[in-house]
């Protein structure tokens, strides 16, 4: 039997917190059995009072490139796309791996910075002769720091070579990390067979999962991640530019993240950008015919984003949203609050069409129950879509009663019914 109920959540002015899972600092290390087989606050602003008249949004842009996608960078919400789960070749949006596993290490404190790096022959800058280099020499001495420029901002090949080589001890190992930790960011399309992104039928992956791998570089490598949007690197005697030309672009607030160019492909690029509300965008394109149209194209995605969409956070972390009766616990009720602000992107203007609705897990708790214990779920509905759900949790500890203070509850759960409890919605 489901029973009816409505909730009255006040949906008031509230602060946006980036409600994103990040690794533990307890970071597993990935080589140990490599080596032992040799010897990354924002303030989402809602209006008070009467919302403006919504915004019509337009069709989104359409290009001539292979796929592209647009996401919301902490809702992970795909704004709008074109064959997002299409088979691609990644190029040097391949480094963004490279240098995510490398930031790993760093954030574990297994890697440090300022380490030295002794370049091997297989590194050479002289062995890619016709692709992107930093232009190391054999025996030489490098530091980490110089060797993780040269794979962001310069995308050299030999760097991606050296720094594989000094953490796995060949290139294969560290190409099975990548793909290891491709597994755990939920890149469902991709696969990797080389560590720098030169053509190989193996090494593939999806516009989708270039931008999930954009959003996790910024969400889990806060310390690495501002290394994109420098501008240039010099390095040896000879400077370089970052070849992401929306660095420049004074419209927006581009500060990353990756080219890649094949001529098997075309020019590819993924970027991040942020504007004064406290959105951030992730746009990802594949496959453009030169390296002013993938800048282009990516910007009138990013444009499209910010003008047309909003962050908004109807359900405010850690208040207390239900109470509901606990039955043979210490206490006789329990508070149901969300533990991270619920943050959902909207159509701009849309705010007095949200509804927001629960479902319980049962109609009767029992305890004993753990303080943020997945109790329910709540909902936010656009159009009768559900556009962003997050988990009710209790707020409490709730141990278990007495004897004789349990006898009641015990004959009441005799007639109680278990079912999942459903609301009617309510804005």
């Amino acid at each position: 039997m489901l029973l009816k109920r409505s909730v009255n959540i006040a949906l008031t002015a509230l602060c946006l917190t980036a409600a994103l899972p990040s690794y533990s600092e307890d970071i597993p290390n990935p080589f140990a059995q490599a080596k032992a087989n040799q010897g990354a606050p924002v303030d989402a602003q809602q209006a008070q009072g009467s919302a403006p008249a919504p915004i019509v949004v337009p069709a989104p842009p359409v290009f001539e490139a292979q796929s592209w996608v647009l996401m919301d960078y902490y809702t992970g919400r795909v704004i709008c796309d074109q064959n997002p789960h299409e088979k691609i070749w990644p190029a040097s949006l391949t480094k963004m791996m490279t240098a995510y596993v490398i930031g790993m290490e760093l954030k574990a404190g297994r890697l440090h910075m300022d380490d030295d790096v002794v370049i091997t022959e297989e590194a050479w800058s002289k062995k890619y002769t016709d692709s992107s280099k930093m232009f190391i020499e054999v025996g030489k001495t490098i530091k980490v720091g110089d060797l993780v420029r040269g794979i962001i901002i310069q995308s050299g090949n030999d760097a991606c070579v050296a720094m594989a080589i000094h953490l796995a001890g060949t290139q294969e190992g560290f190409v099975s990390v990548m793909n290891n930790y491709a597994a755990q960011l939920g890149l469902k399309n991709t696969h990797f067979s080389n560590v720098h992104g030169l053509f190989d039928e193996l090494n593939y992956s999806t516009a989708y999962d270039m931008a999930l791998l954009g959003r996790a570089v910024i969400r889990d490598l806060p310390n690495e991640y501002p290394i994109y949007s420098q501008k240039e690197f010099k390095f040896n005697g000879i400077k370089q530019l970052n070849r992401n030309r929306l660095l420049w672009d004074k419209t927006l607030n581009v500060d990353g993240i990756k080219t890649g160019h094949l001529s098997q492909v075309g020019y590819n690029l993924v970027a991040s950008a942020t504007n004064s509300e406290g959105m951030r965008l992730v746009s990802s394109v594949i496959g453009c015919k030169s390296e002013r149209l993938r800048s282009d194209y990516n910007k009138a995605l990013l444009t499209y984003g910010f003008r047309y969409f909003q962050l908004y956070t109807p359900v405010k972390a850690n208040t207390t949203l239900l109470t509901r009766d606990v039955r043979l616990g210490d206490k006789d009720t329990v508070d149901l609050a969300i533990a991270q602000n619920l943050n959902t992107l909207i159509p701009r203007g849309r705010q007095n069409d949200i509804k927001v609705g629960y479902r319980l897990s049962r109609s009767t708790f029992k305890a004993p129950i753990k303080k943020g214990e997945k109790l329910g779920v709540i909902e936010v509905k656009l159009e009768d879509k559900v556009i962003a759900s997050t988990p009710l949790v209790s707020k409490e500890d709730i141990g278990e009663g007495g004897f004789f203070g349990c006898l009641w509850d015990k004959v009441m759960l005799m007639f109680s019914s278990d079912d999942e409890v459903n609301t009617d919605e309510a804005k």
